[in-house]
């Protein structure tokens, strides 16, 4: 089973002819990285507080109908995180948040993860907002020390992080207990503190050193670029498609590598070849570019990513 942990909420995203005005749709990345994966046809739970307003029920219902497991998902009566999201020319997402008092960051501590468990995910908002950050540091590093495979997608949301210098240390603090690290280009270059991709690279690698067997980079429109701690280093171009917006993909990015890698019961990914490691991106970037396609994060079903192949 894959367990994925971290907020869940709703995002407020343009509609409209003009897009002049909001609709509701429910995300959060940890959020869309259980349904991606439970989507694909892989064992998921998704582990978070969800309120008990209708935004809450609405969320859980979802997860539900996705086929994840809801057994660890806390219920509260505070608020949903909520999420006003505008596009950029490109399509592009932006997003400004409503985190006070809401019932995600005030996740309690689960204590160790089912014994079926064969990786964790978490990231974004999770890793930003006490006191839920302590606890998914917490749960990750202890699992991470049962065996368990982890994953880390910090998915940066600058304007949420008061603080950018400890928030990088602390990124640094977790490598040793993340063995998959996956993150854009943006956000790359936002905690290495630089912008030319070559540096981007040259940090990737870095991080490696420091713990992670691999580093997962997406880079929009130009696919996905995986680096193993075994020198492999592949990149997969992205697949050309209509994009109505790119909510979410990044998360079904991650969904569909965690998919792959328990479907194949791979527990270090620096032992694949360049074939297999070329293999996982390629079925990353089929999945994403089916979620750009439509609003939202509506990652694709198992069925719909075989209809695309």
């Amino acid at each position: 089973m894959i367990v994925s942990g971290g907020e869940a909420l709703v995002d407020l995203v343009p509609a409209g002819a003009e897009g002049d005005l909001l609709a509701p749709r429910l995300g959060g990345g940890p959020y869309n990285v259980a349904i991606a994966a439970a989507r694909l046809g892989v064992p998921t739970a998704f582990l978070s507080r969800v309120s008990t307003d209708a935004f809450g029920d609405a969320l859980v219902h979802r997860l539900q109908e996705s086929g994840v497991d809801t057994s660890l998902v806390q219920r509260g009566a505070e608020p949903t995180t909520l999420a006003v999201v505008t596009l950029d020319d490109d399509s592009s997402a932006r997003y400004s948040f409503y985190t006070d008092g809401t019932a995600d960051r005030l996740v309690a501590d689960p204590g160790p993860l089912p014994d079926d468990t064969a990786a964790l995910s978490v990231g974004t908002l999770g890793m930003v907002l006490e006191p839920g950050a302590h606890v998914y540091e917490t749960v990750l590093r202890r699992e991470h020390g049962r065996g368990v495979l982890t994953a880390l997608d910090p998915n940066i949301r600058a304007d949420m992080i008061p603080d950018p210098d400890a928030y990088r240390v602390r990124f640094a603090s977790w490598l040793p207990s993340v063995h998959l690290l996956k993150l854009s280009l943006d956000d790359a270059g936002w905690l290495a503190g630089v912008t030319d991709i070559d540096d981007v690279l040259t940090s990737a690698r870095t991080w490696l050193d420091a713990g992670p067997r691999a580093v997962v980079l997406t880079k929009g429109a130009d696919g996905v670029t995986l680096l193993t701690s075994s020198g492999v280093e592949v990149t997969v171009p992205g697949i050309a498609v209509e994009v109505v917006d790119t909510i979410g993909a990044g998360d079904t990015v991650q969904g569909a590598i965690l998919a792959w890698l328990v479907r194949h019961q791979v527990k270090d990914v620096s032992a694949l070849s360049e074939r297999e490691c070329r293999e996982l991106v390629s079925f990353a970037c089929r999945a994403a570019a089916v979620t750009v396609s439509r609003s939202g994060a509506e990652p694709p079903t198992e069925r719909e990513l075989q209809q695309c192949v």
